[in-house]
C-alpha cells in the first residue's frame, strides 16, 4: 500500500514546495489541489495530514464554503528530499512552472480583455455626457428643444496617441528612468506604465503592450522577465507575455 501511495505523496510535495501560499487538498473542476480528486488520493492524503508532512496556512469563506488551503512543512520537504531523486524533483518543478506559466498567461489576457471592455464604456459615458450635461433634448410635448448656444459649443475630443508616438514617449521615459539613476537600470513595467499616466487620453494597458511590442520588434529595448514565484508578481495586467516568458521589466538597448 505504501509503494502506491508514494507516488501521490512526492507529487503532492512537489506541489506544495512550489507553491508555499497554499494549494487547496484535492483538486475541483475550478481549481487546482496538491491531491487529483480520486478516492486513491485520500489515503495519501491522510497519511501526509497524520505524519505532518502538510499543514494548513490560510483559509477562505464560513461555515460549508469555508476551504482550508496547505502548505508543505520542513518534514514535508525532507520526506520529499529523502525519497526523489534529483532529476525527479526539477522534473516535478519543471512540470509545474509550466503549468504555472499557462495559468498566468490565462490571467493576462482576461486581464487585457477587461481593459478593453473599461476602455469601451469609458468612451461611451463620454459620447453620452455632453448630451446630458447640454441640456438639448425633447419637451413634454415631443417637440425638440433648441440647445443653448453655449452648452451647444465644446471642446473637441483630444486625440488618442498613436503607436508611434506613443513608442517615442516610452522610449525617452526609458532614457530619463535610467539617466535618473545615473547607472543603467531595468525599469519595472508598472513604473513605466505610470508615467504614461499624465497623457490625455492615458493610453490603456493594450496601447502600451502594443508599443512595447513593436520597440521589442525594432531592437529599440530589452524586455526582461519576472524571475521570482508567479503568485508574487505584483499587477499581473501590466505584465507582458513575450514568447514564453513573462516580462516585468524594460530597458533601452546600447
Amino acid at each position: 500500500m505504501a509503494d502506491k501511495l508514494t507516488p501521490l505523496i512526492l507529487d503532492a510535495l512537489a506541489r506544495a514546495a512550489a507553491d508555499p501560499h497554499g494549494s487547496l487538498l484535492f483538486a475541483s473542476k475550478s481549481m487546482p489541489g496538491l491531491f487529483p480528486a480520486l478516492a486513491a488520493a485520500k489515503p495519501a492524503a491522510h497519511k501526509c495530514l497524520q505524519e505532518g508532512l502538510i499543514r494548513v496556512v490560510r483559509t477562505d469563506g464560513q461555515g460549508k464554503q469555508l476551504r482550508e488551503y496547505y502548505a508543505g512543512t520542513p518534514a514535508g520537504l525532507k520526506f520529499l528530499v529523502d525519497h526523489s531523486s534529483p532529476k525527479q524533483v526539477l522534473d516535478d518543478f519543471v512540470r509545474l512552472l509550466e503549468e504555472r506559466r499557462d495559468e498566468l498567461g490565462e490571467l493576462l489576457r482576461t486581464a487585457e480583455r477587461m481593459a478593453a471592455s473599461i476602455d469601451g464604456m469609458k468612451a461611451a459615458v463620454a459620447a453620452v455626457l455632453p448630451r446630458v450635461g447640454s441640456g438639448a433634448g425633447t419637451t413634454m410635448a415631443g417637440c425638440p428643444t433648441p440647445a443653448h448656444p453655449i452648452a451647444a459649443f465644446s471642446a473637441p475630443e483630444p486625440e488618442p496617441v498613436t503607436t508611434a508616438e506613443l513608442c517615442e514617449l516610452i522610449h525617452t521615459r526609458l532614457r530619463d528612468w535610467a539617466s535618473s539613476a545615473g547607472v543603467p537600470r531595468d525599469c519595472p513595467l508598472p513604473e513605466l506604465f505610470r508615467s504614461l499616466s499624465t497623457l490625455d487620453p492615458a493610453p490603456t494597458v493594450g496601447q502600451f503592450h502594443d508599443a512595447l511590442r513593436q520597440l521589442h520588434a525594432d531592437a529599440r529595448l530589452y524586455l526582461h522577465p519576472w524571475t521570482g514565484p508567479l503568485y508574487a508578481l505584483p499587477e499581473p495586467a501590466v505584465a507582458l507575455m513575450v514568447g514564453h516568458e513573462v516580462a516585468f521589466y524594460a530597458s533601452l538597448r546600447p
